[in-house]
């Protein structure tokens, strides 16, 4: 089968996309979307976004891999590499290879090398003035994004904004409530995992697919999954079970 060409397999991501914004939607289920998207069109091999909450402080919002997930989250910790600076410049951020830039970020490299990584970029996320977070993009190899790529991770990185604002006009009174909203979200989402990982004895990353897949399955939005699960006790084993069928059966 013959691949389409970039320009199409983009303007399906943006059409499908704000399509998603004009029904109702999750804010995390959206973003988790979002990043596969940039990893797919983007030719990386992991995305993640962070947002800042409303004391300046970046926070994990979506990622595409545990990878992503562990990187970006050290790269808080250490508060420095490409979406700590694009966050803090509001600028883009683009790194061909990473090996060459360790005395620019002397703790994040080592780390991002170790991971596998070896090239890293980042956009900035932006609305009424106001820089809300970063896209970050990672690639095991190395090489540059062009132009023309550059263009589709901002693309990608403004519907993020939209959909975290969710339709509202943008001024710094509106923006702080929904990045708290949308931080919320990702609490309870991520306690929800940690707490099915424990229950199914699977990875985070298989405990989120499945109460991503059974959420899909059932018309229901994830963050109001992941609130049930770990609020409503009397319905909770209900609800793991059916979670559960959506695991893949172990071969031996």
């Amino acid at each position: 089968m013959t691949e389409l060409p970039r320009e199409t397999r983009v303007l399906d991501a943006v059409v499908s996309l704000v399509d998603s914004l004009l029904v109702d939607f999750d804010v995390v289920d959206l973003l988790t979307e979002l990043t596969e998207r940039s990893a797919q069109l983007l030719d990386v091999d992991a995305a993640g976004f962070l947002l800042a909450d409303p004391f300046d402080q970046l926070r994990l919002l979506a990622a595409t891999t545990e990878q992503a997930r562990d990187i970006e989250l050290f790269e808080l910790q250490a508060e420095q590499g490409p979406c700590v600076e694009c966050y803090a410049t509001g600028q883009p951020v683009s790194v061909e290879d990473l090996g060459a830039e360790e005395a620019r970020w002397p703790r994040f490299v080592p780390a991002a090398t170790a991971a596998g990584f070896a090239s890293v970029h980042a956009v900035p996320m932006r609305a009424a003035g106001v820089v809300l977070g970063a896209l970050g993009l990672f690639g095991t190899s190395t090489g540059e994004l062009n132009k023309a790529d550059l263009l589709v991770a901002q693309t990608l990185a403004h519907i993020a904004s939209v959909a975290i604002l969710q339709g509202q006009a943008p001024s710094p009174s509106t923006v702080l409530p929904q990045l708290r909203s949308a931080l919320a979200s990702r609490v309870i989402v991520e306690q929800a995992k940690g707490f099915l990982r424990e229950f199914l004895d699977v990875s985070v990353e298989d405990a989120f697919t499945l109460m991503r897949s059974y959420s899909h399955a059932n018309g229901e939005h994830l963050t109001d999954v992941a609130r049930r699960l770990m609020t409503d006790r009397h319905a909770r084993p209900v609800l793991i079970a059916a979670i559960s069928e959506f695991a893949t059966p172990r071969t031996y």
